[in-house]
């Protein structure tokens, strides 16, 4: 496993192998030092029983794979959260960025908030983290374009926050068929 940066971004496609890419950094980091925390940021939102079953194999995966990781659900506040939970002994995993965006662009109830601020705000937190951080999120440019204006508004806010974050890590990687490239 790579040395943990620190702050890295993990994109790729779905079932990628980002969720796990992070998951490893963090056992890596707990075996470190037994001073080592680990917090998961879950932004994710059980709104059908689609969702509820994947978040459910989620928790389950970690569990296994990462025991000693606390996990806090966020699905809004991520910029206050990173403040809240980082610390130098205190790896904070995000999981994942693409549905933060969809539940600020999308709400289930209320109004849909401009992504502008909140991926400044969100940068701003990378930037002034008190310990790593490992971020996760979607690429979803590299297909067609969508038919939809909202899918392509969804495209094109979630392109413009995978690049503001890409510039604010210490460390970007691509995830594709469970295999990381190094893009910074």
């Amino acid at each position: 496993m790579a040395e943990i940066a620190r702050s890295e971004f993990i994109l790729g496609g779905q079932r990628s192998g980002k969720s796990r890419r992070a998951e490893l950094l963090a056992r890596d980091w707990l075996a470190q030092s037994p001073a080592h925390r680990a917090v998961m940021v879950a932004t994710g939102q059980a709104w059908d029983d689609e969702m509820r079953e994947r978040i459910a194999r989620h928790q389950r995966d970690r569990a296994e794979r990462v025991p000693g990781m606390a996990t806090v659900e966020e699905p809004l506040a991520l910029p206050e959260a990173l403040r809240e939970h980082g610390a130098p002994h205190t790896l904070v995993v995000v999981d994942c960025l693409t549905l933060w965006l969809t539940n600020l662009l999308m709400p289930a109830q209320g109004t849909a908030t401009d992504p502008a601020q909140p991926s400044r705000a969100l940068c701003q937190a990378i930037a002034g983290a008190h310990g790593p951080l490992v971020l996760v999120g979607n690429e979803i440019g590299l297909g067609v374009i969508p038919m939809g204006r909202e899918v392509r508004a969804f495209v094109d806010a979630l392109g413009g926050l995978n690049q503001a974050v890409a510039a604010a890590c210490e460390r970007v990687t691509l995830m594709a068929a469970g295999l990381p490239l190094t893009l910074k």
